[in-house]
C-alpha cells in the first residue's frame, strides 16, 4: 500500500510532500511527490507514541483512590485499596478491562505498549499448573495477549517477579498472594509467554523484577539470565526509586541507595528501563546515561500519587534516554504525559520552555520525539521513528483541529501538547493496519459496554 502526506515528521523532522510505500508493516520506502495510486492521508503524520509502563487492571481503578481514607494518604495507603480491588478480577475480567484500555490508548496515539504484569495467579492466590504444553502459568498473561490482539495495539509483554513484600525478604502479605513465584516458576512462565509471542502478532517478551524490596539479587540475575536465553535483546523493567520511603529502607537494608545498588550489583544495559527513578542524585543520573539504561518516566501518575518529580531537565543535559508511561491509568494520553512532564520542570526551575534542545527547538516535537524513540528501545521494537525498515506505526493528526492553531510544522507539536484541549488524533495505524479511522476504532462501544458492566459488579 502507498499513502501520500503533504506533512510528515520522519526520523530528521518535519519533511513535506512524501508517499510512503508500506508492505508487510514495513516502511520499505519513502519517495517525494505524490504516486498516482497512493492513498491521500489528510492532516500531519506523526510516529505512533510507545507506553512504557501499564498495569492494565489499574483502568478499572481509577476513580476509586481519590477520597481520603486514613488522614495521611500516600503511595502505601493507596496501594492497600489498590490491593483490595484486584483481589476480585478473573482473567476475564482482566482481558475486559485490558481491551478497554487499549481502545482507549490507541485512541490517544499510543500504539505499543510495555505491560508490567504482576497479576499472575487465581483469586484465591492459587497457582496455575505449569504444565508446559497447555501453559496454564500464562492464563492471567493470555488474557493480556487477547486484549492486545482484540484493539490491535503493539504489546511488550512483562511478567514480573514478585517474591517479598519488603526489604530483608519479608514474607508476602495478604494483598500480594497473587503476584507471587518462586524463580524457577517465574522462568516457566516466562517461556510460556514467549511461546505466546509466536501465536499472537505484533507481541515480544522481556521481564520485569517487580522491585528490590520484592526482589533479591541472586532471583534476578537468574531471571534476566532466563529471559536473555531466550531473547538477547529482551527488555527488562524494574520500578525503582519511586518513593522516598523505598530509597530509605534501601539505604538501611544494602546501605546504598536503590540506583546506586542497581548500577553497582547488575550489569545494566540499552534494554533495561528503570521506572520512575525518581529520587535519584547526580551520581546516580549519571550511571543511567552511562550504563545506556532508559529512564521510564510516568508523570500522571506521579503526580496522583505524589511521588515526586523526575530530574528531567539535568538528566537531558547529560544526553540520557527517556519514555513515558500511563502507568496507573489515572490518564491515558501521551500528550498529557509530555505536557506535565514539561511543566514539572518549568514550576521547580521557574523557567519556560525548558525542554528544548539545541537540534530542536520546539519543545513539543523534541519531546515527542524522543519520548517515542525511548520507547522504541524499552520495548526492543522497531518502532518510534517514521523511517525506511521500520514498523509502520503512524498518526494522522486532525486537520480540522490544528488550523485552529500555530500549526505552521515547527509549531505544529507545540500547538498539539500544550494549546489542543481535545483528541487532536484522527487516524492511528499499527503495524501497517488502520486501528483508528476518523476517531473511532470498530469494537470501541461493545467493549465499553463490556467494562462498564464489569464497573458495576466490582463496585456493587
Amino acid at each position: 500500500m502507498k499513502y501520500y502526506a503533504e506533512n510528515i515528521l520522519l526520523s530528521h523532522g518535519w519533511s513535506t510532500d512524501k508517499t510512503l510505500t508500506i508492505e508487510n508493516g514495513i516502511i520499505t520506502a519513502i519517495t517525494s511527490g505524490q504516486a498516482s495510486e497512493a492513498t491521500l492521508l489528510l492532516g500531519a503524520v506523526i510516529p505512533g507514541m510507545v507506553n512504557c509502563h501499564s498495569h492494565a487492571f489499574q483502568r478499572a481503578f481509577a476513580g476509586f483512590s481519590e477520597q481520603g481514607s486514613e488522614g495521611q494518604d500516600s503511595f502505601w495507603t493507596w496501594r492497600k485499596v489498590m490491593y483490595k480491588f484486584l483481589a476480585q478480577l478473573s482473567q476475564d475480567d482482566a482481558q475486559v478491562i485490558a481491551q478497554q484500555l487499549y481502545i482507549e490508548m490507541l485512541k490517544m496515539g499510543y500504539t505499543r505498549v510495555a505491560e508490567f504484569h504482576y497479576l499472575h495467579h487465581d483469586i484465591n492466590g492459587d497457582t496455575y499448573s505449569s504444565n508446559v504444553i497447555n501453559g496454564e502459568l500464562a492464563t492471567m498473561a493470555q488474557a493480556i495477549f487477547k486484549a492486545a490482539q482484540n484493539s490491535g495495539i503493539g504489546l511488550t509483554m512483562l511478567p514480573v517477579l514478585y517474591q517479598y513484600a519488603g526489604f530483608g525478604k519479608q514474607a508476602p502479605n495478604e494483598g500480594q498472594k497473587r503476584f507471587i513465584n518462586t524463580t524457577s516458576q517465574f522462568n516457566q512462565l516466562v517461556s510460556d509467554c514467549f511461546a505466546l509471542t509466536k501465536q499472537y502478532p505484533n507481541t515480544n517478551i522481556g521481564i520485569a523484577p517487580h522491585s528490590l524490596r520484592a526482589v533479591d539479587k541472586e532471583a534476578i540475575k537468574k531471571a534476566v539470565e532466563h529471559v536473555r536465553s531466550l531473547d538477547d535483546k529482551a527488555p527488562i523493567h524494574i520500578h525503582i526509586a519511586e518513593q522516598q520511603q523505598e530509597v530509605s529502607d534501601c539505604l538501611q537494608h544494602y546501605s546504598k541507595r536503590p540506583v546506586q545498588w542497581l548500577l553497582e550489583n547488575l550489569e545494566l544495559d540499552k534494554h533495561w528501563c528503570l521506572i520512575h527513578a525518581t529520587h535519584i542524585n547526580e551520581q546516580e543520573q549519571q550511571g543511567i546515561v552511562t550504563s545506556k539504561a532508559i529512564a521510564g518516566i510516568c508523570p500522571t501518575t506521579e503526580a496522583n500519587l505524589g511521588d515526586g518529580i523526575f530530574p528531567t531537565t539535568d538528566f537531558l543535559a547529560l544526553k540520557g534516554t527517556f519514555a513515558i508511561g500511563s502507568d496507573s491509568h489515572i490518564s491515558v494520553n501521551p500528550i498529557e504525559e509530555l505536557r506535565l512532564l514539561e511543566y514539572a520542570q518549568r514550576l521547580t526551575k521557574q523557567q519556560r520552555a525548558i525542554l528544548a534542545s539545541s537540534e530542536t527547538a520546539s519543545v513539543g516535537q523534541n519531546l515527542w520525539q524522543k519520548a517515542a524513540m525511548g520507547g522504541a528501545q524499552s520495548t526492543s521494537s522497531n518502532t518510534g521513528t517514521l523511517a525506511i525498515g521500520k514498523q509502520a506505526d503512524l498518526l494522522v493528526l486532525d486537520e480540522e483541529q490544528t488550523r485552529l492553531f500555530a500549526h505552521k510544522n515547527q509549531y505544529l507539536l507545540d500547538s498539539v501538547i500544550f494549546a489542543s484541549q481535545k483528541n487532536i488524533i484522527k487516524d492511528v495505524m499499527v503495524n501497517g493496519n488502520w486501528v483508528v479511522q476518523n476517531g473511532s476504532h470498530a469494537q470501541e462501544q461493545s467493549s465499553a459496554n463490556n467494562f462498564a458492566q464489569l464497573l458495576k459488579k466490582l463496585s456493587a
